[in-house]
């Protein structure tokens, strides 16, 4: 046994969890350890979390984020976490045409729950100052 397993103490097993493992058959069991169920989160549950992180990426020319400037066209998530994101930029020449669906499937990636994700960059319908939340509009000064 290494000093850093005496240290922490890792192959110590308490008497409760011995009896535990000693009432296990042999398909319960993994490698000696109790197996755990994971809650997986449904795909509403992980709209907001996604939502939120897609509010922390900005179109570096525009000070407000991606999501309240209408950038975001669909979100799709599947039973499994995995999730598909159909997104548009503000003008097909943009300078960050290349790099903002990187981002976006970055920001997403991060969300815990969030399998795959997938970003595709359409252009139609084309972007327009409709797309944006009243609360883009308020922080550039169009209301």
């Amino acid at each position: 046994m290494n000093r850093l397993a005496r240290f922490t103490r890792f192959f110590d097993k308490s008497a409760a969890d011995a009896a535990a493992l000693a009432t296990l058959e042999p398909d319960d069991a993994v490698d000696q350890d109790v197996a755990v169920a994971v809650e997986q989160m449904t795909a509403e549950e992980l709209r907001e979390p996604i939502i939120a992180a897609l509010r922390e990426v900005y179109d570096p020319e525009i000070p407000v984020n991606i999501y309240d400037l209408g950038l975001i066209y669909t979100i799709d998530i599947a039973p499994d976490g995995d999730v598909a994101v159909q997104m548009t930029l503000t003008a097909p020449g943009c300078p960050v045409a290349g790099m903002m669906p990187l981002m976006v499937r970055d920001a997403v990636a991060r969300v815990d729950g969030v399998g795959a994700v997938q970003v595709e960059l359409v252009w139609s319908p084309p972007w327009n100052q409709d797309n944006m939340s009243d609360e883009a509009r308020l922080q550039l000064g169009l209301l």
